[in-house]
């Protein structure tokens, strides 16, 4: 299904939800008219450059709307050649706020955001040994996924948490596999603020900074995704390596979008900022997703914006644009019909991402 100029909501909305997305539809030109031939040129782009998702649960939670198999399929399909499949470290202690926000209820017990973590990726790749995907271990195995007719995963983290304080652990989940740990998700840890709760750091811990070095010097991406301004800032004086931040949009009302001087942050180390496909800011459906991933190009430039899906991560499904990875080439093609070059297009359906992994594991 190519999403091109659908419709931008197949969901009820209120009257100001409705007016902000009309304005801007308005304010966009509703939408993208896609010809055949974007169509055709975005399938020999996926084809000839990796398509990288920076950040997915596809299927991990008991309210994912399909399974992490059928997700497989779906990358097949859409012939995206890898994602980072998160485990997210402090799952077991997240609930929902009346108003709907995501915090930690309490504390996780000892050992209990270890297990955790290492069950939801112990299960990757036990699909991995099936034969269902391949595991992305290095930049070099980028080309693997497409040479067997497979999707790929590289393993990640969302959250620090499983570390438990404890600097080996990093180390450890290097040798287990693990590519990229996001230092903190709705947990205020021990390694720095979240941008969801009001910070007791001051920005990243001690610990935080000790965990930057230990991931430059073992070759994983940090991933600051969640992290605050403050902590961003702070990172970005530690690192010798490019930064991540997986997962986020451009300043709107939503509690989880960046500053354009905090994406500017990102973009100072060399580093991408990933897309995720959010209705918010008035901008709602596919177009407005296209027009979040336009407006952060214009923002920090082409060659530090990629594509993370937080695929099976978004709740409530009213408020996300984007869920089958079947429909990933509407991405490529929506930007070429919008006039970007071909080889900008590539920088951001991965090869910005592919560059970043190069240079962090180097």
């Amino acid at each position: 299904m190519w999403c091109g100029c659908r419709e931008p909501w197949t969901w009820p909305l209120d009257r100001r939800q409705a007016l902000a997305a009309l304005a801007a539809l308005l304010a966009a030109g509703c939408a993208t008219k896609i010809t055949p031939a974007n169509r055709d040129d975005a399938l020999r782009l996926q084809e000839e450059s990796p398509s990288v998702d920076l950040h997915s649960h596809p299927g991990f939670f008991p309210s994912s709307p399909v399974g992490t198999d059928a997700h497989l399929a779906r990358m097949e399909t859409g012939k995206v050649r890898a994602s980072l499949f998160a485990a997210v470290a402090d799952g077991p202690v997240i609930g929902r706020r009346p108003g709907g926000g995501l915090y930690a209820t309490r504390d996780p017990r000892p050992g209990e955001s270890y297990t955790h973590t290492w069950r939801q990726l112990d299960a990757v790749r036990g699909r991995a040994a099936a034969g269902k995907l391949v595991l992305v271990l290095s930049p070099a195995d980028l080309d693997a996924p497409r040479a067997q007719g497979k999707p790929g995963a590289l393993l990640a983290v969302e959250g620090g948490d499983f570390l438990e304080g404890k600097l080996e652990r990093v180390k450890e989940a290097r040798e287990r596999g693990v590519q990229s740990i996001q230092l903190t998700h709705y947990r205020v840890n021990e390694l720095g603020d979240i941008q969801t709760e009001p910070p007791r750091h001051g920005g990243l811990t001690p610990f935080g900074r000790d965990v930057i070095r230990e991931m430059n010097r073992l070759g994983m991406v940090v991933d600051v995704a969640h992290l605050t301004h403050d902590g961003v800032r702070q990172a970005v004086e530690v690192t010798r390596k490019p930064l991540l931040l997986s997962h986020t949009v451009l300043q709107t009302n939503f509690a989880r979008s960046v500053s354009a001087e905090h994406a500017r942050l990102i973009a100072k180390t060399g580093g991408v900022i990933g897309i995720f496909p959010v209705n918010s800011g008035g901008y709602f459906g596919f177009d407005g997703y296209i027009q979040h991933i336009v407006r952060m190009i214009d923002a920090v430039g082409v060659d530090h914006v990629g594509i993370g899906t937080d695929m099976d991560g978004i709740s409530p499904p009213s408020f996300v644009s984007f869920t089958d990875y079947g429909e990933w080439p509407s991405i490529p093609a929506t930007l070429l019909a919008r006039g970007y070059a071909r080889a900008d297009v590539a920088k951001v359906t991965g090869g910005n991402f592919l560059r970043v992994y190069r240079e962090t594991a180097a």
